[in-house]
């Protein structure tokens, strides 16, 4: 029987992650929450977490269940919450519901409930379980828990790369790196992060749009971000073709004030971060956070990179390999600076998992844990 029920537990905790996915570019800057309540091994309610309608995903399933949650249970992939934010207390209205018993994957880390909604339904007789999926809902919820954390945003850096680690040729750079399988991937993640963040190098060179084209539904535009300390970028560049409220040009306090003038005309939001003659990545973060990014996909060249990494800025890195090679030292690396001069003291990625589309492979690892304690 106890192996039933946690396959049981297992099983539903799974639609209640298929649901939460369902608010990806929805939700943000709310975490992805689905909730499904289950009776005698029937659903009778579900529901999904989506920014606009403000019902969180457990109150929009007990309504579809109605009298009937009275002795069911609830699976929903995020702690229930006891405060009162925009909604009122969803642990509240879980209790009136009589819902007999709450299996949860993880607490909310947002230090207002952070246990205390598991704690307010125990109290008052409903049974308890944590932990089920934890590992696969903390991996769904990593942009949302750095951002209510620390207020800034989860960045990932991704690049794509030849065997021997080249981001570019150094004489004739067009064509494509990776595959169409790769780049359609590529495609999905913009379409989940809130924002894209490039270099006034990378427009310069290749002319990028950087939009989000996976012809999905999102709440907000995705932000594009362009750190450009000298205001290098022409005003002929592409990216300005289709601004909607959605450009953000970070630069330097030295910066050309004439200039800046004359890209607020083109649509773009300028923002002046840091001191001195260049952003600093930090500042920009900060910035972001202010706006409400919770993820950042950073899609840079090698100096923009290794100015992430020497700010310790990168939370994880998503690197697509093709099956080619470039050979020579004048071919770019992934992040170029000074980098790192002793093998001691390399970066550490870690909980590495490999992904393959159709002849290119990717690694996906992480270089800071966001369920540690919060980094300065």
């Amino acid at each position: 029987m106890i192996v039933d029920q946690q396959q049981h537990d297992r099983k539903w905790m799974q639609r209640a992650l298929e649901l939460a996915r369902q608010g990806i570019a929805l939700a943000s800057p709310n975490p992805l929450v689905g909730a499904v309540i289950v009776k005698d091994g029937t659903v009778i309610g579900e529901g999904w977490h989506i920014y606009d309608e403000k019902h969180h995903a457990e109150v929009k399933a007990l309504e579809q269940a109605g009298a009937q949650a009275r002795g069911a249970t609830l699976y929903i992939n995020l702690e229930p919450c006891c405060h009162e934010g925009r909604t009122p207390p969803c642990a509240d209205v879980i209790l009136h519901s009589g819902i007999e018993r709450v299996v949860a994957a993880m607490p909310d880390p947002n230090p207002l409930v952070c246990g205390g909604g598991f704690e307010r339904l125990r109290g008052q007789g409903v049974q308890i379980k944590v932990g089920v999926c934890r590992e696969e809902a903390e991996r769904l919820n990593e942009s949302f828990v750095r951002y209510i954390r620390t207020g800034v945003p989860f960045v990932t850096l991704k690049a794509a790369l030849t065997l021997d680690g080249k981001i570019a040729a150094p004489d004739d750079n067009s064509g494509w790196v990776t595959s169409e399988e790769a780049r359609a991937f590529v495609q999905l993640q913009r379409h989940a992060h809130d924002a894209l963040l490039t270099g006034a190098g990378t427009i310069i060179a290749d002319d990028p749009l950087l939009t989000d084209r996976s012809g999905l539904p999102r709440r907000r535009p995705l932000l594009r971000v362009v750190m450009d300390s000298g205001l290098r970028i022409p005003i002929s560049a592409r990216i300005f073709s289709q601004v909607q409220g959605d450009l953000l040009i970070c630069c330097s306090a030295a910066s050309d004030a004439a200039k800046r003038k004359e890209l607020e005309r083109l649509g773009a939001e300028i923002c002046v971060a840091g001191v001195g003659d260049r952003p600093h990545f930090r500042d920009v973060l900060q910035e972001l956070g202010r706006l409400q990014i919770t993820s950042v996909l950073l899609e840079a060249g090698a100096e923009l990179n290794w100015a992430a990494f020497e700010a310790d800025a990168v939370d994880k890195v998503f690197l697509y390999y093709a099956p080619k090679i470039l050979g020579g030292i004048e071919a770019l690396p992934l992040a170029g600076g000074r980098g790192i001069r002793a093998m001691r003291d390399a970066l550490p990625v870690k909980n590495v998992q490999l992904h393959h589309f159709g002849s290119d492979f990717a690694v996906e690892g992480y270089l800071h844990d966001v369920y540690s304690e919060p980094r300065p």
